[in-house]
């Protein structure tokens, strides 16, 4: 079926022999990954443990790239010179065990496509906000006229753009799991939104290990890179104290002005790193909330240091629209709001939502628990919300926690559900806001699917 060279395992070298490539996981990230690997000349193996969607396997199939799934055939696995491991498959999953055991190298696609292209590269990862910077930086990047792709966490793979398109700059969203497989991949200018803890279960419940992977965003970063970061986050200045970059450091901050960086002064936004200032009033972004705030001085650090026109960058923050499932409108019913937040996946997402929130809240909240601590937001549940609506099999962390502070707290078991009862709890002038604080592959197929549901539950009011 194809031809393997099995006599160099520990060695991948894009310039050498190309060898056996096997994808592991045939989605978003495997799929492309597929592709860029025939098209460099390598033997491809697509191999699922689950089926493959269908969109996914009429692609495989247009490229004629051999492929399986619902298994994961051994002997032909083990005979690859390099495999990657799509970034929703654990390093502690079996398969992926007994190949670092046979020292056959597991990579992440943003390594593997990161070896096939010259581009200037903007990699933006982080706890929260990685996807709105990300959605962000593209935008101004777009309007000054650079060529620029986006990828990575989200839209296309980042190993597809480069199979398919030739841009001169990408922007990238990455996660930890996405990080986790890089050893030489490196962003000209890498972002880190903020840390709070998330997918601890992956990560043996220790934030520290959730720390290290994010960091390395910036483990193959040169004197000639940069890492913009928020200063005002504990755990990534806790780790700048104890660890090294050879990266130039670019701060950004709300609470403290900053002689070299992104501050607040006097409800303006002030950019200091190059020889002028540049400034923009609060009042002029698009997107609100202090946690906006942040998203926009990042991208804002990341497009100067790419030497994009102020009035770019400041037409850009202007008309800039948001992400959807992040705080995203859907409508207003009998003076009743109602936001969709799906993306919230973790309890910090969470807190940026509530704290938004100006209005009495009854909000949709649960999925599957990764270890969420529920207590940093008892305040603001207090403070704002009247009634809560449980959105998962699983609810019981949840009635535990803020039971003493909400005196209603009805399950739900499907999004139609959780709006019908959401409007009868709430009256006008109240908010329905979904914020999960959790993943959503309990009773949906990711927060997307959640989020789009929830959007359709809405409009059938």
């Amino acid at each position: 079926m194809m031809n393997q060279d099995t006599n160099n395992k520990n060695e991948f070298s894009p310039l050498g022999e190309r060898g056996l490539l096997v994808v592991l996981g045939g989605g978003e990230s495997g799929v492309g990954t597929a592709i860029l690997g025939k098209q460099k000349g390598f033997d491809v193996f697509v191999s699922d443990s689950k089926q493959i969607v269908e969109k996914y396997k009429q692609v495989l199939l247009h490229h004629e790239i051999n492929f399986e799934e619902n298994q994961h055939t051994e002997n032909l696995i083990f005979r690859a010179n390099v495999v990657m491991k799509s970034p929703g498959i654990p390093e502690k999953a079996p398969i992926v065990k007994k190949l670092l055991e046979l020292k056959i190298p597991v990579i992440s696609e943003i390594e593997f496509a990161g070896q096939f292209t010259n581009a200037t590269i903007v990699g933006i990862t982080g706890s929260n906000g990685k996807t709105t910077t990300t959605l962000l930086t593209h935008h101004i990047l777009k309007s000054a006229g650079l060529n620029v792709g986006m990828g990575g966490n989200i839209g296309k793979s980042f190993a597809q753009l480069v199979a398919e398109e030739s841009y001169e700059n990408f922007v990238l969203e990455l996660s930890s799991f996405q990080l986790d497989g890089i050893e030489k991949f490196n962003s000209h200018i890498a972002i880190i939104t903020n840390i709070t803890p998330d997918h601890l279960d992956r990560y043996d419940y220790d934030f520290n290990k959730y720390i290290a992977s994010k960091f390395r965003i910036t483990k193959n970063q040169t004197e000639n890179d940069y890492l913009i970061y928020d200063a005002d986050n504990e755990a990534i200045n806790n780790w700048l104290q104890t660890n090294t970059t050879k990266a130039t450091l670019v701060p950004f901050s709300i609470e403290k002005e900053l002689e070299f960086g992104a501050f607040l002064k006097d409800n303006t936004l002030t950019i200091n790193i190059q020889k002028e200032i540049f400034t923009m009033p609060l009042s002029g972004l698009t997107l609100k909330g202090k946690h906006n705030t942040k998203n926009a001085m990042a991208a804002t650090l990341a497009a100067q240091l790419l030497k994009v026109r102020k009035d770019f960058i400041k037409e850009s923050l202007e008309n800039f629209e948001g992400a959807e499932h992040r705080l995203e409108f859907v409508a207003k019913i009998n003076g009743v709001e109602f936001i969709n937040d799906s993306k919230a996946t973790n309890v910090n997402a969470t807190f940026y939502a509530l704290e938004c929130m100006d209005n009495t809240t009854v909000w949709i909240v649960g999925g599957v628990d990764k270890g969420n601590d529920y207590t940093d937001l008892l305040p603001l549940v207090r403070e704002k919300v009247k009634a809560i609506v449980c959105l998962g099999i699983d609810n019981e962390k949840i009635k535990d926690t803020f039971g003493s502070v909400v005196d209603i707290i009805v399950e739900t078991l499907g999004a139609e559900e959780a709006v019908k009862v959401a409007q009868k709890l709430s009256e006008k002038g109240d908010v329905v806001l979904l914020s999960p604080a959790c993943a959503s592959f309990d009773l949906f197929e990711n927060y997307e699917d959640r989020g789009r549901q929830f959007k359709n539950a809405v409009k059938n009011l």
